[in-house]
């Protein structure tokens, strides 16, 4: 069985065509600048080569086309035609309280989708209309199937999701804590359990999903108990461009003194703050390392923040689940920057950690752990693949 996975953004698409039979991927890729001047596809062949073709997309059904074409003609060809593909899962960000799991696809999931639109106005409504696009692309009898980022933190009990606000509120906006980049944790979690053959039960999992958006999740017993996002992605810790969690009569105060607009606020918050506010450098890790190297105070203050935030946020973890097992790295930074995971894990002591450097740099991108054998608490890398988990909910589902 093929499944279609697809990332869909407002200006982008990412896809991956899996064979479903071995779980290979047979090819990747990315169209960008959707409706925008100087649109292109690359399309890469699992194995073999990567092809950048320039396109006039405009609009997401145009993209649809160009990656059924990337798929079954030319170079760069894996199938004869579309229908091989069996199945197309969709990454969908937010799925409310509605969705507490993968859903198929119906008029009435679409329906819902929007109505909750408003809880994820920047990924929702592209989301949606690239869904419309992709039905009239491929047909109405395609099966596809919606994975919600949200749906692996519905476990988490209400002490940890409502916000400590007026409960009318929650009640007439649905405001709480929902978590986001719940595929990736979801994964990391269930291929911890396959690489230890453990049974989730009695375990006690902290994943530290860092990129440039990052979170942490607590996993008790192989589910969501806390996370570190909230009623949107820019709750937690300092990220590429967003602030994490700072005390909200910063806003009021900043936006009376700046005279700035509820969308202005949004768009420092989520777009000029964390590692690129703090450094004025860039909101990238590898640059801040760099700049770091050649002397920049701000850029290596960037770096204390988020070392200091996260093992904070490791402490209360451990406290909220009465201990820790295995502390998991995973994400472009998790997985790639030792210098992070070394600062963070020498901190870590007296949770019983014992860390060890060697095996550390050993473990980048690999499935390891990088604790000494007898280390009473784990720490390893284990690289995730949202990928692989939406296109196995979505072959369950269908």
């Amino acid at each position: 069985m093929k499944i279609l996975v697809l990332n869909c953004g407002s200006s982008s698409l990412k896809y991956q065509l899996i064979n479903m039979d071995g779980e290979i991927v047979l090819a990747k890729g990315l169209c960008e600048r959707i409706g925008i001047d100087g649109a292109s596809i690359q399309h890469t062949v699992i194995g073999g080569q990567t092809y950048l073709t320039p396109k006039d997309f405009t609009s997401h059904k145009d993209a649809f086309m160009a990656v059924i074409e990337a798929l079954t003609q030319g170079e760069g060809k894996v199938i004869e035609s579309i229908d091989e593909i069996k199945a197309i899962g969709h990454r969908t960000v937010h799925g409310g309280e509605t969705y507490k799991s993968s859903v198929r696809i119906t008029s009435e999931v679409i329906r819902k989708l929007d109505d909750i639109s408003e809880l994820a106005p920047l990924h929702n409504p592209p989301q949606i209309r690239a869904i419309e696009a992709c039905q009239e692309v491929f047909g109405a009898q395609m099966p596809m199937v919606a994975v919600f980022d949200t749906a692996f933190h519905q476990t988490m009990p209400p002490n940890a999701y409502i916000s400590p606000i007026p409960y009318e509120y929650y009640l007439k906006y649905s405001v709480r804590r929902y978590g986001f980049h719940g595929t990736s944790h979801k994964y990391v979690s269930r291929r911890y359990f396959e690489i230890t053959n453990q049974q989730p039960e009695g375990t006690r999992l902290i994943i530290c999903h860092l990129g440039n958006g990052s979170s942490i999740t607590a996993v008790k017993d192989g589910i969501s108990v806390d996370t570190s996002m909230g009623f949107t992605p820019l709750d937690g810790f300092i990220m590429g461009t967003r602030s994490g969690g700072i005390d909200p009569a910063v806003v009021l105060y900043l936006s009376e003194k700046e005279n700035m607009t509820p969308g202005q606020m949004s768009l420092v918050l989520n777009k000029e703050s964390g590692f690129l506010g703090v450094s004025g450098v860039s909101s990238d890790c590898r640059d801040l390392q760099k700049a770091k190297e050649e002397g920049n105070e701000r850029a290596a203050l960037a770096l204390d923040i988020l070392v200091y935030q996260i093992k904070k946020f490791i402490g209360a973890y451990a406290a909220a689940m009465n201990g820790v097992d295995t502390v998991i790295f995973t994400g472009g930074i998790g997985e790639n920057d030792y210098r992070v995971r070394r600062r963070i894990c020498e901190g870590l002591s007296y949770l019983g950690l014992d860390f060890d450097e060697e095996l550390n740099l050993k473990a980048t991108q690999n499935e390891s752990f990088f604790t000494k054998p007898n280390s009473p608490v784990k720490a390893m890398v284990l690289p995730t693949n949202e990928e692989i988990m939406i296109a196995r909910e979505t072959r369950e589902l269908i």
